[in-house]
């Protein structure tokens, strides 16, 4: 574990009297989507040990400072631990990330593995190295929570990302899945979370600039043309400006699942199905012409989440960023 120290000298950004207000705004908009998320999924509990996925990129940075905040307004404890994955990629500025998280006063680890070396030598060229990479850094930061004693491990996925892994799994998959905002991992050890999955990424953008957080961009995946999930996400983006609103519905649409009105005969057993069943959620509607209203899932304030120690009394994480 690196010793703590206050060496970063970021450059300070002098925000103007609007974007101050803006900031301030936003943060307490990320601060309650969190804090729903938290409270809806149980997330952290008293006691926790939270490992912080922390890539470098605006979501991480995010997630990381949306929980130091709420670290200090809980009526639980709970410790937070940055965990940094350093793959070895050529160029890597090694000295932004600790410094800055040394400027925070968080404890933090970054974890040395040359991944990087191994997914070019077994990827051809031109090839898309996420899977063998994503499986890698999973069981490195398994590990490492492990190690370290960590009881959740928190992923930076927010609520776009788990949109887009939905169509991608429809599109290329046939399953209708997403990324959770919590689970157990896939080798049975540990609780991992999402806390920003109700957070927008549009949000998390101006966030991360407002703040002005030290991104380092990963040269490895990120710059990788024609990837599906580029192509789901510039979808995604179409759809929004030009039919507003559709986003959040098929958002709470994943909240609201009726197994059954789907085909999954392990979900809902439809052999069993007379007559004498009785009308099962609404019945066959499916070419009934409705008028459709679309509203914004419940937004609970994170105020009311924090003052009641009954109603946060949990925050896991999981998946890597």
């Amino acid at each position: 574990m690196k010793p703590l120290s206050t060496t970063f000298q970021q450059p300070i950004k002098q925000l103007t009297a609007a974007q101050a207000t803006q900031l301030s705004k936003l943060e307490k908009r990320l601060r309650r989507h969190v804090g729903q998320a938290i409270a809806e999924y149980n997330m952290i509990e008293d006691g926790d040990k939270i490992m912080v996925c922390l890539s470098g990129g605006k979501d991480s940075y995010a997630m990381l400072s949306i929980l130091m905040i709420l670290q200090s307004l809980a009526p639980i404890k709970f410790d937070l631990v940055a965990v940094n994955l350093d793959q070895k990629q050529p160029g890597f500025p090694e000295h932004i990330l600790p410094e800055y998280l040394e400027s925070l006063g968080v404890e933090y680890q970054v974890v040395e593995e040359d991944t990087y070396s191994i997914v070019t030598d077994k990827i051809p060229e031109g090839k898309t190295t996420c899977s063998l990479c994503s499986r890698l850094r999973r069981a490195i930061l398994y590990r490492t929570a492990k190690e370290i004693g960590a009881t959740k491990v928190a992923l930076g996925h927010h609520r776009d990302d788990m949109i887009e892994t939905m169509m991608l799994n429809m599109f290329h998959g046939g399953k209708i899945k997403s990324m959770p905002a919590k689970l157990v991992s896939d080798n049975g050890e540990h609780v991992v979370i999402r806390p920003l999955a109700f957070c927008k990424e549009e949000e998390l953008i101006q966030y991360a600039a407002l703040k002005n957080f030290p991104i380092i961009p990963c040269n490895l995946c990120g710059s990788q043309p024609n990837l599906e999930r580029q192509n789901i996400k510039k979808m995604l983006s179409d759809w929004n400006i030009n039919h507003p609103g559709r986003i959040e519905s098929m958002f709470t649409a994943m909240k609201n699942i009726v197994p059954s009105h789907m085909c999954d005969g392990e979900l809902f057993d439809f052999k069993s199905i007379s007559k004498d069943s009785g009308v099962i959620n609404g019945g066959d509607i499916a070419f009934d012409r409705e008028d459709v209203t679309l509203q914004a899932p419940e937004v609970i304030p994170v105020d009311n989440i924090i003052a009641s120690e009954s109603s946060i009394n949990t925050i896991d994480i999981v998946e890597v960023k």
